[in-house]
């Protein structure tokens, strides 16, 4: 049994990932996410539901005590800081990170010029990056493109860093596909 938790299940990453989740019994899921109650109950009885919020050490530490992966559902300074704090008190080792793209200067051309100009400054983007990249822990960070919902668009291209980034667009769904695909191969990236 493989002890998920995901923090942020209230996002819409995890509106994909948790049904996928929910389908493998090798793993035991716990929800955390401010109001847990009234935005995750219909998952009572299928997960573990923890109201908290992911800035605060205080409430990170129980909720990651015992678990085995931690899933972050978005990337940023506060939060990257409070999460790699809890996890070493927790003792838990193992992250995946839903990230942005650019923070290694890996997008070039045309789309690259038109995402600077979406994104703005990155400073704030790479810092919270650096707190993940530093951290000492066992991580996957995501350089995820534009995200967009396509129901069934599991499609997804893996590229590493060092590499130009090749598209432009992911669905969620398919971020959420590759996420399981993290957490079932835990040697994987």
């Amino acid at each position: 049994m493989t002890k998920v938790i995901i923090l942020g299940a209230a996002s819409q990453i995890s509106r994909y990932l948790i049904p996928d989740l929910l389908t493998h019994p090798e793993i035991e899921l716990t929800l955390f996410a401010r109001q847990d109650n009234q935005r995750l109950a219909k998952y009572q009885g299928q997960a573990k539901l923890i109201a908290g919020d992911w800035n605060q050490v205080a409430d990170l530490v129980p909720a990651l005590t015992g678990q085995e992966v931690v899933f972050l559902a978005s990337s940023e300074i506060v939060g990257n800081k409070a999460v790699v704090t809890a996890m070493k008190q927790a003792g838990v080792s193992r992250l995946i990170v839903a990230g942005g793209l650019g923070m290694n200067d890996e997008v070039a051309g045309e789309f690259g010029r038109w995402n600077a100009r979406m994104m703005g400054d990155y400073t704030p983007y790479k810092q919270a990056a650096a707190i993940i990249w530093q951290s000492g822990l066992n991580y996957t960070y995501l350089r995820m493109t534009w995200l967009y919902d396509q129901n069934g668009n599991t499609n997804y291209q893996v590229v590493p860093l060092g590499e130009p980034l090749k598209g432009t667009q992911i669905t969620r769904q398919a971020v959420a596909t590759f996420v399981t695909k993290l957490i079932l191969q835990p040697n994987l990236y």
